[in-house]
């Protein structure tokens, strides 16, 4: 029986496994299938506390694997199958059939974060981090005096767009309806720009490339005409969304609408009346507990407006805090 088991490998597992194995609590952490999480796939990363010239994201997340293990989180590369309440705690099992494993534990801490919406579109792998991102906040000033496109036409759409122009030459928002299904007044802010350039009813069919491999144009075809065009663009960001990994925990813990964890550190409703629930003498005690007692959540598969390395490493310290406290609360 372990004291406590991670699920994920992003900054958040690995921030959290950090302060759990220094707490002497042995952590053991699943990494999954994409051992890092989304920084693998990105390339230098200006915007983490502690690196004034940047950072490689696969070199941080090795170092912060690295800082993790050397303080004894022990560290499987597999993922998990699922999680079951039992009367001591909780059974992780990972893999299927014979080849299945079970490890139990008091405690359990999901961070297995969420991954980005893609159009699927042939050659979006090779040229995530060399022209494609999926995050304008940390990659809009690569894009200085650049033409750049954005796809989507949600809130987190106007926030990319706006977010460019403060670097990029001209933003071209992308939208495959008539309408955008923003916020109003964020609409108004992106059509009241002036770099702001809107394509309705219109997707893109083709990421085009340089000799280096970096996107250097797009095709854009009118859902309407059915015409296309080439047009050259120095960057393209996908604002379509995000996918939490949370299936394996589904039956067992609440999730919103969007399937994203519900824990009282969370930003919808149905947080905020969790948070109601767990008053304790006007104060909440774990702020990264689930609606299950004993199973933790932080990072990305709960937060579905910052995602960020830092917040994400920092909701991950929040959660083993919490962790270390409830443990030490279930003992007494």
């Amino acid at each position: 029986m372990r004291n406590v088991i991670v699920i994920g490998s992003g900054p958040a597992g690995y921030s959290a496994a950090i302060y759990l194995s220094r707490a002497r609590l042995e952590p053991l952490l699943f990494s999954g299938t994409e051992i890092g999480g989304q920084l693998m796939y990105t390339t230098e990363v200006e915007n983490f506390p502690g690196f004034p010239e940047g950072v490689q994201g696969p070199e941080l997340m090795v170092n912060m694997r690295e800082q993790a293990k050397r303080f004894g989180t022990e560290i499987i590369d597999k993922s998990v199958a699922r999680v079951e309440k039992t009367e001591q705690g909780f059974a992780v099992t990972v893999g299927e059939g014979a080849a299945a494993e079970v490890h139990e534990a008091k405690a359990v801490l999901v961070t297995t974060g969420a991954k980005s919406r893609m159009l699927g579109l042939p050659n979006e792998d090779e040229v995530l981090g060399r022209g494609l991102s999926t995050c304008a906040v940390c990659d809009a000033a690569f894009f200085r005096d650049q033409v750049v496109y954005v796809v989507g036409g949600g809130d987190s759409a106007m926030e990319d767009a706006l977010a460019l122009t403060k670097f990029a030459s001209e933003v071209h928002l992308v939208h495959r309806r008539d309408s955008f299904r923003a916020s109003q007044i964020m609409q108004e802010r992106v059509l009241n720009h002036d770099k702001v350039t809107v394509h309705w009813n219109t997707q893109v069919t083709e990421i085009q490339t340089n000799e280096h491999g970096m996107v250097a144009g797009l095709t854009l075809e009118n859902l309407e005409t059915k015409t296309t065009e080439s047009v050259a663009a120095g960057g393209v960001f996908y604002a379509i969304g995000h996918i939490p990994t949370t299936d394996f925990v589904q039956d067992l813990v609440a999730l919103n609408d969007e399937k994203y964890i519900v824990t009282a550190l969370g930003l919808d409703q149905s947080s905020i009346d969790l948070a109601g629930e767990r008053l304790e003498n006007g104060r909440l005690r774990y702020l990264t507990q689930t609606t299950t007692e004993g199973i933790f959540a932080a990072g990305d598969c709960v937060d579905f407006r910052y995602r960020q390395a830092a917040t994400a490493a920092g909701m991950g310290v929040m959660g083993a805090l919490d962790v270390e406290r409830w443990l030490e609360n279930v003992a007494e």
